[in-house]
C-alpha cells in the first residue's frame, strides 16, 4: 500500500488552506452555537462531580475558544499565563462572546495563506513552552478539536440536567431524523 502526504505549497496546491484544511469549521461552529444556546441560566454553579468544571465555567470556556483561534492566527506565540478568563453571567453573554469571536476567527481563517499556515506557532506558559508546531496543525488541535471536546462535555452536562441535546454529527436521542 502506498501512502502519500498532502502536497506542499511549492507543489502548486490549487486550493487555499481554509478550503483544503478547514472545510468543517462552519459546521463545527454552528453545532457549538446550538449547544451553547441550550445552557440554562441560573445553573452556572452546577457541576456533575466535585472534580468537574461548573456549567458556567465550561460553557464560558467554550464561548471564548474562538478567541484562541484569533490568537493563533494573529500572533507567532502566546503566553497563556496572560490569558484573561472569561466568566459570563448568562447564556446571552456567552452567545455574544462566541459570536464576536466566531465571526472574527472565521474571517481570519479565510485569509490564511500557505506561508502562514505552515509557519511555526508557540504556546507558552511564562518561560515554559507548552506546545510548538505548524500553525495549521495547532489550529486543528487547539481550536477545532478543543471546541468539539468541550462541546461533548457540555452535552453530558445538559443531558444530566434534562435539557434536550441537539444533533451534532447526526441525530440525537432528542432530535432524531424526521421520518416522512
Amino acid at each position: 500500500m502506498t501512502t502519500t502526504s498532502a502536497p506542499s505549497p511549492a507543489q502548486g496546491i490549487s486550493q487555499d488552506p481554509f478550503t483544503l484544511l478547514f472545510a468543517d469549521l462552519d459546521g463545527e461552529l454552528k453545532t457549538t452555537r446550538r449547544i451553547l444556546e441550550r445552557v440554562p441560566d441560573g445553573k452556572e454553579d452546577w457541576r456533575p462531580h466535585e472534580k468537574s468544571m461548573t456549567l458556567g465555567g465550561l460553557s464560558s470556556h467554550v464561548a471564548q475558544l474562538p478567541g484562541y483561534g484569533i490568537m493563533i492566527l494573529t500572533t507567532d506565540e502566546f503566553d497563556g499565563s496572560k490569558m484573561p478568563r472569561f466568566k459570563a453571567a448568562d447564556t446571552a453573554e456567552r452567545l455574544k462572546k462566541f459570536e464576536e469571536g466566531r465571526s472574527e476567527m472565521r474571517r481570519l481563517f479565510e485569509a490564511l495563506t500557505w506561508e502562514s499556515a505552515t509557519a511555526m506557532w508557540t504556546f507558552k506558559f511564562g518561560d515554559r513552552v507548552i506546545v510548538e508546531g505548524e500553525r495549521a496543525k495547532l489550529l486543528r488541535t487547539m481550536v477545532i478539536s478543543h471546541i468539539a471536546h468541550h462541546r461533548a462535555q457540555l452535552g453530558v452536562y445538559l443531558r444530566l440536567l434534562g435539557v434536550a441535546i441537539p444533533g451534532t454529527y447526526g441525530p440525537s436521542a432528542d432530535e432524531p431524523i424526521p421520518l416522512k
